[in-house]
């Protein structure tokens, strides 16, 4: 039963910083990639002195998700030069809950072992088994974290609660696959934020175009900018400055969305959106919605939108949507705008 999901995870490893502030590579299985590594080290709080401590960072790189648990030495403890250490998970999916419970399992492990052998006999374990036991360390099992969950656990209603009818603009920049990127100085604020966008389009179950957590370093941003829409979270505040990166651009500490000049095109809004609009409010702002109620609300009115665009194709040649067959329909000028760059998106439109 746990073995599809085994199959999910691909490494662990560890980082150490010593007491000479000194922060290495120390363990990994079965490997990492150099490539991969580096990010890892640069992602590591241990690496980056002005950052502080995060217990937890979560990000992909080249389709490789990697889960990042940090925690500070305590006694007792067999780690006699060590300060900090950080363990790392790399997988296939993306399941923050699931990895973060894991690595917690390994670090307790790793604190009072002091040896890496506990560790790589827990993650055979739950690879063969999809579960790790131990009475002082806890245990964890694979099973108890679904999927939906780690979908659903991102909050649209707070997404709604900042931003008000401006989510309209994030809610179509993700429909049409533009390139959002988020920018907030504390990382957790960013995780936290970026993870619910993809549910605005709940019809995808697409968490692929999640990237919340992105540094602006060489491999980074050739790796990002091979996507073709994404969700993006970075630090840096000059990455304001990098207009090439995005179509959409959130300002998370000013509350501030900015749509692109080359962008305001495609992003155009009329009646629909205003609609679309009202309606997310609405059921965001409804206390006695839960999470999953406002996500299905929003994604009803998106399948009826979507059905509209489908009954249209199916008259076409080919059932694929030219300009000039939603030019014969009359919508408002917006509306027939968004709907031509929802069927590119939707790989409705004939090229």
């Amino acid at each position: 039963m746990a073995e599809p999901e085994t199959q999910l995870m691909l490494s662990v490893g560890l980082i150490e910083k010593d007491v000479n502030g000194d922060s290495l590579w120390v363990w990994c299985y079965p490997s990492v990639r150099p490539e991969l590594r580096e990010v890892l080290l640069n992602k590591c709080c241990l690496t980056q002195d002005s950052q502080g401590l995060h217990t937890f960072v979560f990000s992909q790189f080249c389709r490789t998700w990697y889960y990042i648990s940090t925690v500070e030495v305590q006694e007792p403890t067999a780690l006699k030069k060590v300060t900090h250490f950080s363990v790392l998970v790399t997988a296939k999916d993306f399941n923050p809950e699931k990895y973060a419970a894991f690595s917690r399992v390994l670090c307790r492990m790793y604190m009072k072992q002091g040896s890496p052998v506990r560790m790589m006999e827990s993650y055979i374990a739950v690879l063969t088994k999809g579960i790790c036991k131990s009475d002082e360390n806890g245990s964890f099992l694979i099973k108890d974290y679904d999927i939906r969950k780690a979908y659903l656990a991102g909050s649209v209603k707070d997404v709604v609660a900042q931003f008000g009818m401006e989510t309209i603009i994030l809610y179509t920049a993700v429909m049409l696959k533009k390139r959002i990127v988020v920018y907030h100085p504390r990382v957790e604020a960013l995780l936290e934020f970026t993870r619910a966008l993809p549910a605005l389009t709940w019809h995808r179950k697409d968490w692929s175009i999640l990237h919340p957590y992105v540094r602006l370093t060489d491999s980074e941003l050739v790796n990002l900018k091979k996507c073709t829409g994404y969700v993006a979270g970075f630090i840096d505040p000059e990455v304001r400055n990098r207009s090439e990166l995005f179509d959409v651009f959130v300002n998370l500490p000013d509350r501030e969305i900015t749509i692109s000049q080359h962008a305001k095109e495609a992003m155009a809004m009329g009646k629909l959106h205003k609609e679309i609009g009202v309606l997310i409010v609405q059921s965001a702002g409804d206390a006695d919605r839960t999470e999953g109620q406002v996500i299905k609300d929003i994604s009803v009115k998106t399948r009826e939108v979507l059905a509209d665009l489908a009954s249209i194709a199916e008259e076409c040649d080919n059932s694929k949507i030219t300009l000039e067959t939603l030019k014969h329909r009359h919508f408002p000028p917006a509306t027939e705008n968004f709907l031509f760059h929802l069927a590119a998106a939707e790989q409705l439109l004939k090229i």
